[in-house]
């Protein structure tokens, strides 16, 4: 059967937040796999705040997507067609799919998916590489020990809510931070967070974490940046170690929130640490291993946040910078095989 590899081309470089007029749909045929190669039928995308630093102006980590290429993405996809060794039609895989539905992937950089440790949805959450980074953040760089008071920005998104979650397998006093009353909640009743704060709600974000961590933070895991990573920084115990995770917050912005409380890292002998998760790759068994225990044990989940639809990847890129996701965000495919 003759596929259709429907796609987002990167149209314009966005100076804010990225949103459907910086992309373009197209279509072509599917290219059948060369030797080596896996023909794939897409099924979840992930969107990430890291995204935004790959289509901008400014410097980035890895190589910007280019104007008119495919939006770079990782996803999971089922093989229809394969001539490298290892995979056979019907397997699931993940790999860097793109904004596509029907890439043609190198199988050299594809991983098939063990479904005996998770499900397909499992690999899409809780198992993928959201969880990955909380897992690292934490236990490496975070140096996370029993007892420790930890404050998570971001605690309702993807990355944040694993490393809440990871946070109370560890024995921590787990507090986190997120905007609006429905993600509190989410943090509050269903994963049963020591303390929540509503950063919208709060007048002075740095009195309310004063009063909810009366002792101070021990690990601070921030995924926001700008004020709220400067609030935390008043907060942290000697010793404290501060996981630089991510800067949302300053994503798009025109003027960059210039962060005034860095003095605090050598009064009282902290250390922030930014990191990548595909630092850890060699380690990505291990880390799944662990999480995998404890999604059957029922002591993880993750919140999917789906958007249907191909076509719906734009809007759901720009929904991160707005606050408008609950939970990991993923754009689904029904997969046409």
């Amino acid at each position: 059967m003759a596929h259709t590899n429907h796609r987002i081309l990167l149209a314009d470089r966005p100076s804010g937040i990225p949103g459907p007029e910086h992309f373009q749909a197209d279509g072509e045929p599917a290219r059948a796999p060369g030797p080596g190669e896996i023909l794939v039928a897409t099924r979840y995308i992930s969107i990430d705040p890291a995204m935004r630093s790959w289509i901008g102006a400014g410097p980035s980590y890895v190589r910007q997507v280019g104007i008119g290429e495919p939006m770079r993405a990782g996803g999971i996809a089922q093989v229809l067609e394969s001539r490298a060794t290892g995979f056979a039609p019907g397997d699931w895989v993940q790999g860097r799919t793109g904004w596509q539905s029907h890439p043609t992937l190198r199988g050299d950089q594809a991983q098939k998916l063990d479904l005996s440790i998770g499900s397909v949805e499992d690999w899409a959450g809780p198992l993928g590489t959201s969880a990955l980074t909380a897992y690292f953040g934490l236990r490496d760089v975070g140096s996370l020990r029993p007892g420790d008071t930890l404050l998570i920005s971001g605690a309702a998104g993807g990355v944040g809510q694993v490393a809440a979650q990871i946070g109370q397998i560890e024995a921590c006093r787990v507090i986190g931070i997120a905007g609006g009353s429905e993600k509190c909640q989410y943090l509050r009743d269903t994963l049963r967070l020591d303390a929540v704060i509503d950063y919208k709600a709060e007048p002075d974000l740095q009195a309310a974490i004063h009063r909810t961590c009366p002792e101070g933070v021990d690990v601070y895991f921030d995924n926001v940046g700008g004020e709220t990573l400067d609030a935390a920084l008043t907060a942290l115990r000697l010793g404290a170690r501060v996981v630089s995770c991510g800067r949302i917050s300053q994503a798009g912005v025109t003027e960059p929130y210039g962060v005034r409380n860095l003095g605090t890292l050598g009064g009282k002998r902290v250390r922030m640490q930014g990191f990548l998760v595909f630092d850890y790759h060699d380690r990505y068994p291990e880390a799944r291993a662990w999480l995998a225990h404890h999604v059957r044990a029922g002591r993880l989940r993750q919140r999917l946040h789906i958007v249907e639809g191909l076509e719906n990847a734009p809007r759901a890129l720009a929904m991160l910078f707005n606050g408008g996701n609950n939970g990991k965000l993923v754009i689904g495919l029904e997969v046409q095989v």
